[in-house]
């Protein structure tokens, strides 16, 4: 099976989205049901980092890592380095979820030895249906990508290292084929892996389904149990508009907001994709172990194509990538063709990428970097988010500037993204019409010109109106 960009690209957001709900929640874990703004503000019990996602995504890494190896997640080696990797962590993390501590806490770092510490755990209480296998399920949708019957084996097998209950097994293998439904069609829809539950549990959880879609987030008030972790998550996605509004919504319902928020995230960024992710949250989203959202990033796309990612790709055929020249209206704007990061001004300390670059093709001294998924194409369909990703990419620029750093802006060939995206800083927050600073971004670049699609979204007045003083 071979993707298509925009299947890339819904695939890589997956990862991503799930961290940003996960951080997005971490400061309101707990709390009560809330209306208004939400901020990834960090802090909360556990003094978490603004943007410091937690346990949710912490403990999906492992998964990720073996996915991207191309190891078979339900392999019973492979299932023991994923729990090795959890007692590990489980060591030193500040926030380790109750029945998964109980699990993990004194076993011996085998598959072996969680199930049954699990079913120990299960028949001691009762019950095990939390939710902390629902919020690392994510990757495992990734790795099977070409096999559904495969992905819900894993995801029950995974589920079952740390949670006993069928609950969150079944919970597992019906999101984890709701974002490979995602993925393959850019549509979110819980119901399709109902079929791969025997029938009296598909006819509960249909049950359960329609329940969440008749309710919001904050009607679920025992979030702390996969159930209702899912329809919460699932309430947020239906009546959400856009991927930004999702995870809020997830984290307004309070309590365990953040799973709530990571589990929602996994589906919604298969849906909307990584275009669709906040740079402002792209920036500052990280965690264990030692991890930045550019790593997630690379992460899912290994898993996807199977290979490990280039640390540098060579567009030498491309013809001229030479381009450097400083930004007509902003002196502080450097833009450019993608060799210009093999000759930095030495001022440069930001790199906005709106190609795709290798791992350690921008030079190690730049901390600030920013990969913007833009396809030069005019077809909609490898832009879903076009107006967004232009509107979020300027929108970058001026928050870089107005922190005081010198940027790089600069695609392949400073052809048509650079120069698109340039003139709409410059009219987003500088207050240049957009035909003027068009004409005299594109005078400066040689070989500038925008295609039809960016230069029609660069006629939308929503688009081009003046941001100055609110970068």
């Amino acid at each position: 099976m071979k993707f298509t960009s925009a299947q890339n690209d819904r695939a890589s957001g997956v990862m991503l989205a799930m961290a940003c709900g996960d951080a997005l929640g971490a400061g309101y874990e707990f709390g009560p049901p809330f209306e208004g703004e939400v901020l990834m503000k960090g802090g909360n019990g556990f003094n978490w980092a603004p943007g410091e996602w937690t346990d949710d995504t912490s403990m999906a890494i492992p998964i990720l890592r073996a996915a991207a190896s191309g190891l078979d997640l339900r392999d019973e080696g492979v299932l023991d380095e994923i729990v090795a990797a959890w007692v590990d962590w489980a060591t030193t993390a500040p926030d380790v979820g109750v029945q998964t501590s109980g699990v993990l806490r004194g076993i011996e770092p085998t598959a072996s030895a969680a199930r049954a510490s699990a079913k120990r755990i299960h028949d001691a209480r009762g019950r095990s249906g939390g939710n902390g296998s629902l919020m690392r399920t994510a990757p495992v949708a990734l790795a099977y990508l070409k096999d559904p019957a495969g992905l819900a084996e894993a995801a029950r097998a995974i589920s079952d290292l740390t949670h006993f209950d069928e609950d969150a097994g079944d919970a597992c293998v019906l999101w984890c084929l709701a974002i490979r439904h995602a993925i393959l069609t850019g549509e979110a829809d819980v119901r399709v892996g109902l079929s791969a539950l025997d029938p009296d549990r598909a006819a509960l959880w249909s049950d359960r389904i329609d329940d969440a879609e008749t309710k919001q987030p904050r009607d679920f008030t025992k979030n702390g149990w996969v159930v209702e972790a899912l329809q919460a998550a699932w309430s947020a996605i239906v009546n959400g508009e856009g991927l930004v509004d999702t995870l809020e919504r997830a984290v307004r319902g309070g309590r365990d907001a953040d799973t709530v928020a990571a589990i929602a995230g996994g589906l919604v960024g298969a849906q909307w994709g990584l275009s669709a992710i906040p740079a402002a949250w792209q920036r500052i989203v990280h965690g264990w172990p030692g991890l930045r959202s550019l790593d997630l990033v690379r992460l899912s796309t290994e898993v996807l194509r199977g290979k490990p990612t280039e640390e540098r790709i060579d567009y030498a055929g491309y013809g001229d990538i030479s381009t450097l020249v400083q930004h007509p209206h902003d002196p502080g704007v450097w833009l450019g063709a993608v060799g210009a990061l093999d000759n930095l001004p030495p001022e440069v300390d930001a790199v906005v990428s709106l190609c795709r670059i290798g791992s350690k093709q921008v030079p190690a001294r730049i901390r600030e970097r920013l990969e913007i998924r833009l396809i030069d194409k005019v077809d909609p369909a490898e832009n879903p988010n076009l107006n967004f990703v232009l509107a979020d990419a300027a929108d970058a620029v001026a928050t870089l500037r107005a922190e005081g750093h010198t940027v790089l802006l600069h695609c392949v060939q400073a052809q048509s993204r650079t120069p698109t995206v340039a003139a709409l800083y410059a009219a987003r927050h500088l207050d240049i019409p957009i035909d003027r600073a068009l004409s005299e971004v594109s005078a400066a670049l040689p070989h500038a010109r925008p295609n039809r699609a960016f230069r029609a979204a660069l006629q939308s007045p929503a688009l081009t109106n003046s941001r100055s003083g609110r970068s």
